[in-house]
């Protein structure tokens, strides 16, 4: 029971870090974009706020590993998470992992609540 509640840990922290990683190594190529996906990205890269972002997933993602720094973790990645659901829906035209970070979010939340409470 005790390793069935790092599950939803290791799926957010392997989901980061594979989406930070792969912003910088690009093992697997993005698809091409089009139309506004193609402009809103073509703002955001060149800039460097994706470099931002993505560095960020990373520690956030390396953070959610160390049990002590869950919840920093959850603060650096819930609006990137957030930001996520919002791009899917307005930019990208649907829906696509962000909702799922969202809930494995909400699950790690629940179980740092501890931690959270003087936040409420």
């Amino acid at each position: 029971m005790k390793y069935l509640k790092l599950i939803p840990t290791l799926l957010l922290a392997f989901l980061f870090l594979f989406g930070g990683l792969n912003f910088f190594f690009e093992f697997v190529p993005t698809p091409p974009l089009s139309g506004n996906q193609a402009v809103f990205f073509n703002l955001m890269v060149p800039t460097g706020f994706m470099t931002v972002v993505k560095s960020l997933e990373i520690i956030g993602a390396i953070l959610l590993l160390i049990p002590s720094k869950r919840a920093l973790s959850l603060l650096i990645l819930t609006p990137i998470a957030i930001n996520i659901v919002v791009l899917e829906f307005l930019v990208l035209g649907g829906l696509g992992a962000g909702p799922v970070l969202i809930i494995l979010i909400g699950i790690i939340a629940y179980q740092e609540f501890d931690k959270f409470k003087a936040l409420l």
